[in-house]
């Protein structure tokens, strides 16, 4: 019997539920969206509740395709994320598992929804497609709910206007009753007028019934002379026409308010109702007609473009001579100067000529081509190989969005409907609009239709296997530390340093472990080690891997442990160090300035003495930018150093100081100063 670990039962019952909750709400947003994309040629129609619920279950059923990869996104990015959040992943790697092997319940049961997915896109979905479009198209095509207002005219019912001035809803009387009728065309038009009128509908819906009472109606005697060039003799001639009076009279409108569905037989054609064999198979036949199409291009070719004095009839005829005589004609190969064939003739000979070259190339152009017919031969070649490659773009990428989302949730350590919500939604819109781009590329023939179709996995391809890399390897993926140390390094600067000069440490002053925000997987794997070897750390924290914040955490866990702290020396940070920032501060300070300055020079040389001194502006400007950021980095650093914030117009000053460095100058170096001899005391 087939025994399932504990661990992978426990994995698999905190991914289903959530993987349920969020497939639901992706369905939902993107069944809101089909909704209103739609709505105008939903509302005003009277339709059935059954055929409304029809058309949200074929569209539920279609749009599954895009709330698919989405809800794996979210679900293990969530379900991870509360892994993390709640130290039962850390618990799960210190029990000796690794992030790849809790991920396997996973991995088979994402392999099985891929699996899944594919057989859903090529056998139900060619059936969902048909049913969904030619219920949108029946539901387009049906006329909309009769609905005479008061007061205006009603104009949907094709070649009648109606107005009525009131409407009585117990009677359903209408009251004072106008009719235009153009069905026989505008000149030919009758209008009816009556004091009130009943409506009703034919039992096949396909026309209406009007009842007038006490009206009148005008109408066209004969058509009017619409023929007549003459304006004065149109407006004067006389137009005859009849007037009826009538106490009771019917009028029968034609006007179609039921429900016909299209018959589906019409898509059984079209690519979207085809599974990969029948894709396939398409493809083939269309090919060889798109070849057949081809050869017979050639032909017309060579017929009509290339060398075409040989079937004009001088030559044919001097050929004929020629052949007849026994004499063989040799082809007088020589060099053509052009240039002076050009120049030989005059200007009203070269448009002439250039006219008549052009007319050929315009008859060739039509005479080559079978344009229509070649154009959507390979417009549905392309259709067709887009929808081939449309049933497996959708399995790869529901196990890429996994492969990004688990290791990410791994990451960032935060469940709920937060941070991974904001994640998600940003790496589906980048997907979304990826996979749009290769879809019109590949559709369009800009390119292959597997470059196309397949140009969103390829781009998140790499992203899901680097961020399983991280993952597995623990990396500090987020930690904003080991950024700021690589670019400081970047830019020349000493890695930031807060512990200088040594000094014994106040065990008062050490505070308790529960008040640290430290990374809970460092702080168990701290706590594991002996006193010794953490009393090492604290001298040796870089061969060790950890950052300079990692002592705090680290002296903590020595109080809780009840070490003694009188062999711990910790250089801790103070006026010296205060004061090697400022040194640098000011050092970058002075060097951006004088980039500002040798800019500006080049830059008024440039506009002054119209000398092209524009790539020495340039690396004035990139060296003005580097010691720009540098200075500012040094002056974040010497607060943080001296423990005290910066001032808060420190924003709006920084801004300005890039626009001109240079009047900054007393500014920082007078507070700076000030803050220094405050720490130096």
């Amino acid at each position: 019997m087939l025994k399932i670990k504990r661990l992978y039962t426990f994995i698999i019952q905190t991914f289903l539920p959530v993987f349920a909750m969020t497939f639901a709400i992706c369905l939902f947003i993107v069944l809101m969206q089909f909704l209103w994309r739609y709505v105008e040629d939903l509302v005003g129609k009277g339709l059935d509740i059954s055929v409304l619920g029809e058309l949200f279950l074929y569209a539920a059923f279609n749009l599954t395709p895009m709330a698919l990869p989405l809800s794996l996104l979210l679900a293990s990015l969530m379900a991870f994320g509360n892994l993390g959040e709640r130290l039962e992943l850390l618990a799960i790697k210190a029990s000796g598992v690794s992030l790849l092997k809790a991920m396997k319940p996973l991995i088979i049961l994402v392999a099985f929804v891929c699996i899944g997915a594919f057989f859903f896109q090529n056998e139900a979905m060619p059936r969902i497609q048909v049913k969904l479009r030619a219920l949108l198209y029946s539901i387009k095509q049906k006329s909309p709910e009769l609905d005479i207002p008061e007061g205006s005219f009603y104009s949907d019912i094709p070649n009648y206007s109606l107005y009525v001035k009131k409407k009585d809803r117990d009677t359903k009387m209408l009251h004072d009753v106008i009719i235009y009728d153009t069905s026989k065309g505008f000149d030919n038009m009758a209008v009816i007028t009556c004091d009130s009128a009943t409506m009703e509908v034919s039992e096949d819906k396909s026309f209406l019934l009007l009842k007038l009472l006490k009206g009148q109606q005008f109408s066209n005697f004969r058509q009017a002379d619409i023929n007549s060039t003459s304006p004065t003799r149109r407006s004067s001639e006389f137009v005859p026409y009849s007037r009826e009076d009538f106490a009771k009279k019917e009028v029968i409108i034609p006007f179609n308010t039921g429900f016909d569905r299209m018959d589906e037989s019409n898509l059984d054609g079209t690519q979207i109702s085809k599974n990969i064999t029948q894709l396939g198979r398409s493809i083939d036949s269309m090919s060889v007609r798109l070849d057949s199409v081809n050869v017979q291009d050639r032909k017309i070719i060579g017929k009509h473009t290339y060398l075409t004095y040989r079937i004009s009839e001088p030559y044919l005829k001097k050929d004929t001579l020629a052949q007849k005589s026994g004499l063989k004609v040799k082809a007088e190969i020589g060099k053509i100067d052009f240039d002076s064939l050009v120049h030989s003739f005059s200007k009203d000979e070269m448009i002439q000529y250039l006219g008549t070259a052009a007319s050929e190339a315009e008859n060739s152009r039509f005479n080559i081509l079978e344009t229509t017919q070649k154009v959507s031969l390979q417009k549905n070649i392309r259709f067709h190989k887009v929808e081939w490659h449309r049933k497996f773009t959708l399995s790869f990428a529901c196990l890429i969005f996994f492969f990004i989302g688990a290791p990410l949730g791994a990451i960032i350590r935060k469940g709920g409907l937060g941070m991974p919500v904001v994640v998600s939604v940003a790496l589906f819109i980048v997907y979304y609009i990826i996979d749009n781009i290769g879809y019109k590329m590949a559709r369009d023939g800009v390119w292959e239709s597997w470059q196309g179709m397949w140009l969103s996995s390829f781009a998140l391809f790499p992203l899901g296997v680097f961020l399983t890399y991280k993952a597995m390897n623990d990396s500090a993926l987020f930690n904003a530390e080991a950024y700021g140390n690589f670019f400081r390094k970047l830019l020349g600067l000493s890695k930031k340093k807060i512990y200088e000069t040594n000094e014994s440490v106040d065990e008062t002053l050490v505070p308790p472990l529960s008040t640290l925000n430290a990374d809970p997987e460092v702080v168990a794997t701290l706590e594991s080690r002996n006193v010794e070897t953490l009393k090492d750390v604290i001298k040796n924290h870089e061969e060790y891997g950890y950052g300079t914040d990692t002592i705090q955490v680290v002296l903590s866990i020595l109080k809780e442990k009840g070490a003694s702290f009188f062999d711990i020396k910790i250089r801790n940070l103070d006026f010296q160090e205060a004061q090697n920032i400022y040194k640098s501060f000011f050092k970058s300070f002075k060097f951006a300035s004088i980039f500002y300055i040798v800019g500006l020079l080049f830059l008024v040389v440039q506009r002054i003495a119209g000398l092209d001194a524009e790539l020495f502006g340039t690396i004035a400007l990139l060296g003005y930018i580097i010691f720009y950021i540098r200075t500012f980095i040094c002056y974040f650093d010497f607060y943080r150093c001296i423990d005290k914030k910066p001032k808060k117009n420190i924003v709006i000053v920084t801004i300005l100081a890039f626009v001109c460095i240079c009047a900054f100058y007393r500014y920082f170096k007078r507070r700076m100063d000030k803050d220094l001899d405050n720490i130096k005391q």
